[in-house]
Order: structure tokens, then sequence, then C-alpha cells
């Protein structure tokens, strides 16, 4: 209860921020021109917002989208803001395995060191689809793009670490929608079946997935200190929220003008 109550106020917490405080305010006065940060999603919503802050502060930003006018447009926003900024964009289609096997390939091949990993991008409430690798896209996009993509990426974020002696950090983004999924929690022998599908459950059972990953994550690994953020469904007025999704359910979300974030 405390919990919420400090979550609706906006009241700081022990490490003096609040769910009211801005990413600038949490960063300020830090230098983190040593470090290179992945942003999947980072073209609009909180992946921008994200993405700007860490320019701000020197990170070196990879921007990795879908679309790719769009992170070319987010790019020049940032740069506009910050002409110093280091802000690269990179194309990422989370619910292609090809997609994001070419990614990787092509980040590895920058030879750039790799301290932060943000998976920020996701869709939601979508009619039932399958991806390309025929996954039902829900949990294809949020979380076994992440998952693969996060696997995929481990060799070079232990690398860095070790050879920097900076711990990496990997963020999933997700949502108190985990408490909403199907009543058993995920239909693994079902996740690609059209009969009993919910959009609503659906999105819950892939924000349920991100947290069981990084659960299991933050288990096995010693070198990199995971960072599990929550965020409920959502809307700042300064932040276009911009995951996508049905457009009539997300006028509904959009009505309702709350944001909720949670960090451990």
């Amino acid at each position: 209860m405390v919990g919420v109550i400090s979550l609706v106020t906006g009241m700081a917490g022990p490490s003096g921020f609040g769910s009211a405080s801005t990413a600038e305010q949490v960063t300020d006065g830090i230098d983190a021109s040593n470090l290179t940060a992945i942003i999947t999603g980072g073209a609009s919503g909180i992946g921008l917002e994200t993405a700007r802050v860490l320019a701000l502060r020197k990170v070196h930003v990879i921007i990795a989208v879908r679309n790719m006018v769009s992170a070319k447009e987010a790019k020049q926003q940032i740069l506009e803001e910050n002409e110093s900024a280091r802000v690269d964009v990179m194309k990422l289609d989370l619910c292609s395995v090809n997609s994001i096997t070419s990614f990787v390939d092509n980040f590895i091949a920058l030879d750039l060191p790799l301290n932060i990993l943000i998976n920020n991008a996701g869709v939601m409430f979508c009619p039932f689809k399958l991806s390309e690798d025929g996954i039902e896209m829900q949990f294809a996009t949020n979380h076994l793009g992440h998952f693969h993509l996060t696997n995929l990426l481990l060799d070079k974020m232990q690398q860095t670490a070790k050879a920097t002696g900076i711990e990496g950090r990997i963020i999933n983004l997700s949502s108190i929608a985990h408490n909403y999924t199907y009543r058993k929690g995920i239909r693994f022998n079902k996740i690609n079946e059209r009969k009993g599908y919910g959009n609503k459950k659906a999105y819950g059972q892939s924000k349920l997935a991100n947290i069981l990953h990084t659960n299991e994550l933050s288990r096995r690994l010693q070198v990199i200190h995971l960072v599990l953020c929550f965020s409920d469904l959502l809307h700042k007025p300064e932040i276009n929220f911009n995951v996508e999704n049905d457009k009539q359910t997300n006028k509904e979300i959009m009505s309702r003008g709350v944001l909720a974030t949670y960090s451990f």
C-alpha cells in the first residue's frame, strides 16, 4: 500500500527520487562519456526520452528500431538540442529472428563496447497475428525478440565489463499488466493458438515472460548486474507514449492519463 501511495503522489524514496522525478533529475551531474548503450524502440515515447537524456550525459547511444525514417528523425531531434550527441541508428525488427541476428552481426562489426542494453520496444493489444517465424506477435516482439537479442549480446557485454571494470546493465521494460494475463499464467502449449486468444491477456503474458526472464538472468549472471524496470500503462503529457497497438484501445489508454513507473 505504501508503494502505491508513493507511486501516485511522487513521494521520494530512499534514493531521493520518486515516480515524479525526471530522467534529467536522476542523472544530473553524471558524465557517462565512457559508456555505450543500445535502446530498442528508441525513436519515440519513453525510448526517445531515454535516448535523449543518455546522449545529454554523453553516452554513445545506438537507437535500434524497425522504422529507419522515424529513427533518423529521432536522431535529428536529439542533435538539434545537443549537437555534440553521439547517436547512431540501426535497423532492428524484434519479431524477426533473421533481423535480430543481422542487427547483432552489424553491431559487433562496429567493434564498439556495450555497457547498457535497454529492452524498451514493444507492441500492445494486437489482434491475433503470427510473426514471420510463426510466433504470436506480442510474445514474439515483447519477449522472444528481446530474449534472443539479449542472449546474442551477452558475450559482448561480459567482454566490455571485464575490459573496463564497469558493470553492465540490462534494463527490461515491463508493466503491471503481468498481473492480468491468462488465469494460469503463460500458456506454454498454446502461445500460438488463435482459440482462446485475448489481446490484453496476451500482452500481460508477454510482460510476465519479461519478468521471469529478468529474474533468471539476475540469478545466472555474475559479471552483468541486472536492473528490472516496471512501467505501467502510461501516458504522461510531456512523453508521447507510442507502443504499437490497436488504435481504439490506444485511445482508451490515453484517456486515462496515468503514468506509473517502478524501478528496482
